[in-house]
């Protein structure tokens, strides 16, 4: 199903760089959850033959003033622990690890503090942040109880703004299952709830959560209770080899989005048994690129191409379940191919209900 150009735009790759690894080897990831490592080209950061315009919220942030600099300009200076001190510090944040790209082996999650209000992380086109395969790379939550809470209602609250570009996030991985008490679940790569968050000229390569649960999603990004309903921007970014129960690269509860100019390929839903479970199964399987759900709705997918992504149940590349209806589901100037799921959809790789009616998305060409 194409929404655009009658042929389907080129997906541009890019040949791969050599980069610096800084850290100890990765070990192999074991397991359904992650993506294998076979890639030998990384894509570009999004898509060059897109054109949706992107407003001033969603373009990235200027960081020639940067607060912090990590590195000295050699790899080595470069650290997990100087990535996870400087997003605690909060403000712009650049880095300077050579002239060669490098990645940094993450060994501790970088967290957002409640009490800071904008923190940019821009990795200058050179750096990757891996998670290893074995942790969360960057997690945001103005609700969490171990942190101050700085507005009585922490789900509806305008700071922290977290903003990531230039940058890319490979083998980030959350395992929290669904329903394990105070711990958000998704989001291998970023957990954002609250405050606000966009990424952009990004990549996000072979991230992952955990492969159950009806509700769980989002294997490089999970987002939940922006600011004033505001929508997430996903603007010029690149996923691929994302996988998870659900959303096999975003995923999200009551939130908007904003997908501009943007590459989805090779990412799966690997759950089963949809949401709610049915019987004998853990539940999930549905959003191969995209799972949304929850009350009231505004997404526009543009500039897009979604391509080769697959879900087990709904949704090869989008699903979208919106109660108390509000907004719409707009394809505009995008492709979407060869993106299998159930037979049950709105049009081919879409799946979209609205107060229990599944009803089409709005196409623009």
């Amino acid at each position: 199903m194409a929404c655009g150009a009658a042929a389907a735009p080129t997906v541009h790759l890019a040949p791969a760089a050599s980069t610096t690894a800084v850290g100890s080897p990765t070990p192999a990831a074991t397991g359904a959850t992650l993506a294998p490592q076979s890639h030998s080209r990384l894509p570009d950061w999004g898509n060059p033959d897109g054109h949706a315009y992107v407003p001033p919220a969603g373009r990235a942030v200027n960081t020639s003033h940067p607060n912090h600099i990590i590195g000295n300009g050699t790899p080595s200076s470069c650290t997990s622990a100087a990535v996870v001190r400087d997003v605690a510090l909060g403000g712009i944040i650049t880095f300077n690890c050579g002239p060669k790209p490098v990645t940094i082996l993450m060994t501790q999650t970088a967290k957002v503090i409640n009490t800071r209000h904008r923190i940019v992380l821009d990795g200058g086109g050179k750096v990757t942040l891996s998670g290893g395969g074995k942790i969360e790379i960057l997690y945001m939550d103005t609700c969490d109880p171990k942190q101050i809470w700085t507005t009585t209602d922490c789900y509806d609250q305008e700071w922290p703004q977290l903003v990531v570009q230039n940058i890319t996030f490979t083998r980030g991985y959350s395992g929290v299952q669904e329903g394990n008490g105070d711990h958000p679940y998704g989001g291998g790569a970023i957990y954002a709830e609250g405050g606000q968050f966009k990424a952009v000229n990004s990549a996000f390569i072979d991230n992952a959560c955990y492969p159950y649960g009806p509700d769980l999603g989002g294997a490089a990004i999970r987002a939940l209770a922006q600011w004033d309903n505001r929508p997430v921007y996903i603007t010029d970014d690149t996923f691929r080899g994302g996988r998870c129960s659900n959303g096999g690269a975003l995923s999200s509860i009551s939130v908007q989005w904003d997908v501009l100019n943007s590459v989805f390929t090779d990412n799966k839903a690997i759950g089963w048994g949809a949401n709610p479970s049915a019987g004998g199964t853990s539940g999930g399987g549905s959003g191969g690129a995209i799972y949304l759900d929850g009350e009231k709705d505004d997404v526009t997918v543009a500039g897009t191409i979604m391509r080769d992504n697959s879900a087990r149940e709904f949704g090869g590349a989008i699903f979208d379940v919106v109660d108390q209806y509000w907004g719409t589901l707009t394809l505009r100037g995008c492709t979407l191919r060869d993106n299998p799921a159930s037979p049950i959809r709105s049009i081919p790789g879409v799946y979209y209900e609205v107060d229990g009616k599944i009803i089409d998305p709005v196409v623009i060409r």
